[in-house]
This record gives C-alpha cells, sequence and structure tokens, in this order.
C-alpha cells in the first residue's frame, strides 16, 4: 500500500496552491488513467488533489464565435453538446471512437489531454523504461513494439500518445487556456504535448503549479467536409494503431483549406503544415492526397514489428481525406452506435 494524502480543491487559486506546494502532489477528476496507473504502481503520487467540483464544466460561446470548453466537461457532455456537434462534428467523431460510455462519462476534457501512455512496457514495473524512471532504458526498442512509434521517436522512447480527441482538437486548431502560480496563459495544442528527444517523462509542455482550465475551438469548425477514421485491432475499446482526422473547405472540387493530423504513430498528436499546405488550391485527388500523405509521414522510421504501420497510415490518410471530400465520414458509423 501507498501511502498518499488527499485534498479537495476549493477553487482554481487554490488547485494551484496544492500543486505548487507538493512538488509530488497528482490532480485527480474522473481518474480514469491515474487510477490504473496508481494501482500498478507506476504512478506513487504524494497527495491528490481532487478537482473535480471546481467550476470548469460549462461550455460557452467566445467573441469571436468560436467555443471555450471547460477542463472537467465529461468527454461524453461535449460529444453530444448541440453546439459541438453542429459546428465541429469532427471531435464528437474522435471522442466516439474512443473508450467506452463508461469511461466517456467520468473522463474529463483536461483529463484526456493529460493521460499517460498506454506502452505495455510503461506500465510493467519490472522491466525499464525512460519514461517510468529516466535513464534505465527503453523496453519497446528491442522488444514487441508493434503497437509503438514511427514518427518523432528517439532513442530514449518510441511510445506514442493515446488519445483520439486530442488528433481532432490539434486538426481544429485548438487552444490551451492554462492557469498557473504566474498567472494565465495560452498555448496552440500543438505545442502542448512533447516529443521525447531525452525527456521521455516529461509529456507536455505544463510548468510547475500549472493546470488546464480549458480549450479553445477556433470559428471556423468544417462542418461538412470532415472525417475521422480509427483503425484498431478490434471494433471497440481498443487504442488507435493509426487514426486520421481530415478537414477539408472544398470550392466545388478545389480545396481551399485544409487540415490533417494522425494519432497513434507519434508521442503527440502529428500534424503536418507541409502537407496541408500542398493540399490547398489543389483539386481533391487520390493523387493529391497520397501527396500529402508523403509528406505527412516523411522521415517515419519502422521497427522491428511496426513496419506495416507506415503503409497503413499512408492508405488511411488517403482514404479519410477521400471521405472527407465526398462529405461521406467515417464518423457516422460511430454517431450510429454510440
Amino acid at each position: 500500500m501507498n501511502n498518499f494524502q488527499y485534498s479537495r480543491a476549493t477553487d482554481i487559486a487554490d488547485a494551484i496552491r496544492l500543486l505548487t506546494a507538493d512538488p509530488g502532489a497528482k490532480l485527480i477528476a474522473g481518474g480514469t488513467n491515474l487510477i490504473d496507473l496508481m494501482k500498478e504502481n507506476v504512478e506513487r503520487p504524494s497527495r491528490l488533489i481532487d478537482i473535480s467540483r471546481l467550476p470548469l464544466r460549462d461550455i460557452e460561446e467566445t467573441a469571436d464565435g468560436g467555443l471555450r470548453i471547460g477542463a472537467l466537461v465529461p468527454n461524453s457532455d461535449l460529444a453530444y453538446h448541440p453546439l459541438v456537434e453542429q459546428r465541429y462534428p469532427l471531435l464528437p467523431a474522435a471522442i466516439l471512437a474512443g473508450a467506452s460510455a463508461q469511461l466517456r462519462n467520468m473522463a474529463s476534457v483536461g483529463g484526456n489531454l493529460m493521460q499517460r501512455t498506454r506502452c505495455a512496457y510503461f506500465y510493467d514495473t519490472a522491466t525499464p523504461c525512460n519514461k517510468r524512471e529516466p535513464g534505465s532504458g527503453c523496453s519497446a526498442i528491442d522488444g514487441l513494439n508493434r503497437n509503438h512509434a514511427i514518427l518523432g521517436a528517439s532513442a530514449s522512447c518510441i511510445a506514442t500518445n493515446p488519445s483520439d480527441m486530442s488528433v481532432a482538437l490539434v486538426a481544429l486548431g485548438a487552444l490551451v487556456h492554462i492557469a498557473g502560480p504566474s498567472g494565465q496563459r495560452t498555448i496552440a495544442l500543438t505545442d502542448f504535448h512533447r516529443l521525447p528527444e531525452d525527456k521521455p517523462h516529461i509529456d507536455t509542455n505544463l510548468g510547475t503549479g500549472e493546470i488546464i482550465a480549458a480549450v479553445e475551438l477556433p470559428k471556423h469548425g468544417f462542418a461538412r467536409n470532415y472525417s475521422y477514421l480509427k483503425i484498431r485491432d478490434r471494433l471497440s475499446y481498443a487504442f488507435a494503431l493509426v487514426s486520421v482526422a481530415a478537414a477539408l473547405e472544398l470550392d466545388g472540387n478545389a480545396i481551399s483549406e485544409a487540415r490533417l493530423a494522425l494519432g497513434g504513430v507519434a508521442h503527440k498528436p502529428w500534424r503536418s503544415l507541409e502537407a496541408e499546405a500542398a493540399l490547398r488550391g489543389r483539386a481533391a485527388t487520390p493523387d493529391h492526397f497520397s501527396r500529402a500523405a508523403d509528406l505527412l509521414l516523411l522521415g517515419a522510421t519502422a521497427r522491428a514489428h511496426n513496419r506495416f504501420k507506415i503503409e497503413l497510415a499512408r492508405r488511411a490518410i488517403v482514404r479519410t481525406l477521400t471521405q472527407a471530400a465526398s462529405a461521406t465520414p467515417q464518423s457516422q458509423a460511430h454517431k450510429k452506435i454510440a
């Protein structure tokens, strides 16, 4: 049994104070990831700071026509919110492709962004893992690495980010509002998660004592031409081998704007501005989609068991862009069975 203290934050400032005062403390809301990690002795917080009652559950329109989503909004509430379904259907498609209905009811937006990798070696405390114990080594590199990264990996870590929601948010250009000891700041979600480099134990660019207050979506939500495709070993309750979020703005058959992001392939949701730029002004054709796929996968590196992911991702990108261009999103199947 690992002893820990429990505190319930009364407001955001109190949560920041408690978190700053105890470097070993962890925030807990739904607990859908942290509790599992504690059970496996991967996480051993000295204190749990309960933020579940903070006033961060609102979804509000912003002055410029976007949406501000409180960090404690449950994933299920977000997926079925009328404004989100109407303006940003790519986001519900991604959320409903992840976890189970019960977990989505508990999991929060902020918690989803903060979840740790599902690498089996990270969860197995009997094996070396740089993410769990910096400097101990990465067991996945020479081990079973079928599910691991093909982009942005390093000699220290080849784990992948498990979030479906984050892939859609990155494609939509979401911002993260952060509160901390020095006040408030906002960063793009593309800059929120980190690549492993030589510090894989640091997953995000949150500073000491900082917490997520909200996520903001811009006005433009690509409500018509979008698709989210998640390829996995079984239809439900499985993490992505490869996932693709695609969103297009079309003028006839010409692409005037494009967004493209991958999940299941890197330590963070993977977006390429070069791939998106290559689509703008082009016709929505398989050849141009293939060119975008090549750019998005530039630098992809395979290990012993995950070479298939490169071709799988290439085909998934073309398929998802095709679905988005024809306004026949893969996500409809998920909405019917959710």
